[in-house]
């Protein structure tokens, strides 16, 4: 009786997206190898700046912003990937949607000091997959940037690392002032994270502050959007 052989079932290595470049001369460093893409979300929210007078240059004053969950739609993912075409045009797509914010009174694009998260929602963006609620980006009473991913138990007290100029042609904001940068941010070292390290701030849109002869003395508010990595 002839036996019949069976090839093993061979395991294919899980997708794991690739973090995009800007196409500029120097792009952002490549997270360490050891570490591992937890997150994926697209953040909604403002920039804050400060102008001390109408001649002075803003200074970046915090931010606060809804984080979404689209790590299943990133292209090339099995069965739940979306065009690449289609992933670029979401934080452009998403500015256009009125702010996820409780707004601060008298301010156009300002959000309420005290309690600027308003009831969490998932994200319905015409044309596209709904995106669960993931988190809350903002500054701590310390002014560090924090990234309170609640609905999966992450978060992450970071610094600034590196950061690059978005390309040229980014999505300038309904301000017209420009995208902010892209970023890489490290763990704080202040004991305040949980399972994250790394965040890096890409594809960005609008963001940039008003100059201070436009905006006025006294703080204001430039919404932006953009996907932030979770390692």
């Amino acid at each position: 009786m002839a036996t019949v052989a069976y090839a093993a079932p061979t395991c294919q290595p899980a997708f794991v997206p690739t973090l995009p470049k800007t196409g500029g001369s120097r792009e952002l460093p490549p997270p360490p190898p050891s570490l591992t893409l937890k997150k994926i979300a697209v953040g909604h929210g403002i920039q804050n700046y400060t102008c001390v007078d109408t001649s002075s240059s803003p200074k970046a004053d915090g931010a606060v912003a809804i984080l979404y969950d689209v790590t299943k739609f990133a292209p090339g993912t099995p069965k739940t990937g979306i065009p690449q075409a289609l992933w670029d045009k979401i934080p452009s797509a998403l500015l256009l949607k009125p702010l996820p914010l409780n707004k601060l009174a008298g301010s156009k694009y300002g959000a309420s000091s005290t309690k600027p998260f308003p009831k969490e929602e998932d994200l319905k963006l015409l044309g596209f997959p709904v995106a669960e609620f993931l988190g809350h980006h903002y500054f701590d009473i310390n002014s560090t940037p924090m990234f309170d991913l609640n609905r999966v138990g992450l978060k992450a007290s970071v610094i600034k690392l590196d950061g690059v100029d978005a390309p040229a042609n980014a999505d300038k904001g309904p301000l017209k002032t420009g995208a902010v940068a892209w970023l890489q941010l490290g763990e704080s070292g202040k004991g305040l994270s949980n399972g994250l390290t790394h965040v890096y701030r890409v594809i960005t849109a609008g963001g940039v502050g008003q100059k201070c002869d436009v905006a006025g003395a006294g703080v204001h508010s430039v919404p932006y959007t953009t996907f932030y990595w979770f390692f």
